[in-house]
């Protein structure tokens, strides 16, 4: 059995509890293993992000592009599984990247807040820091609650009161010429588009990834990645509400 001998002074040390638990486990409760956790589910949702800007795209094609495209998502790979089985796997990774991505950035913003409880000491220390890293949590806030209209709108259909099941090129169509839908839907992007830019920017240093000889191919990727992202989604609304597409 283990003992503890009391110093002079009466007190005796505090012994730090070493939580047990599987290594991969162990390795999460780490702040480099929450920052290896951000940086793979960024990855993950990046890529996620891009390839549903360029499936929506065919929005701009014609009504029956976009509309086998939105079939065809729930019948990959063909006869080789049954229907929607391969989307639905997708979406549930896509669902726990989700939640591992906000659980292991709550979790560092917690640790960062007890290692320095004072906030920036000035306010030009303030205003040195970047914009993008200083709003991450709204942000992420933002596109969350964005997540569950969209779904809610174009998915499920209750928030789109001309939603018709099977047919995403009319129901994005008839959603978007509402005007506040577009603008929720413009400002969202324009939300996620600073996020992104962050989060591109900073995942190559969670993952270790860093050089200053790399910095400025890190920041173009940064600012392009957002860029396109931004163009791309934001495009959609605006053609939408002023008519262009119809």
């Amino acid at each position: 059995m283990a003992t503890t001998t009391t110093p002079p002074g009466g007190v005796a040390p505090i012994r730090k509890v070493r939580r047990g638990g599987p290594a991969p486990v162990q390795f999460y409760r780490s702040a480099i293993g929450k920052k290896w956790v951000m940086g793979v589910t960024g990855i993950i949702l990046m890529v996620f992000v891009l390839g549903h800007l360029i499936g929506n795209l065919k929005l701009f094609i014609s009504k029956e592009e976009l509309n086998l495209y939105g079939e065809a998502l729930r019948d990959v790979p063909g006869h080789l599984l049954p229907r929607t089985v391969l989307l639905w796997t997708v979406r549930i990774g896509l669902i726990a990247a989700f939640v591992f991505h906000i659980h292991a950035a709550a979790s560092l913003t917690i640790q960062n807040r007890r290692a320095r409880p004072d906030s920036y000491k000035s306010k030009r220390d303030y205003i040195a820091a970047d914009f993008a890293s200083r709003t991450m949590r709204w942000t992420g806030i933002i596109i969350a609650l964005f997540i569950v209209f969209h779904l809610l709108d174009l998915t499920w259909g209750p928030a789109n009161p001309d939603f018709v099941r099977g047919d995403p090129y009319n129901n994005l169509v008839y959603s978007m010429q509402r005007v506040p839908v577009a603008i929720v839907y413009i400002l969202a992007n324009i939300a996620l588009a600073v996020h992104i830019f962050h989060g591109a920017w900073s995942m190559f240093q969670s993952l270790g990834w860093n050089s200053p000889r790399y910095n400025s191919w890190r920041r173009a990727f940064a600012v392009a990645f957002a860029a396109v992202i931004t163009i791309g989604n934001v495009s959609m609304p605006l053609l939408v509400v002023t008519g262009v597409v119809n």
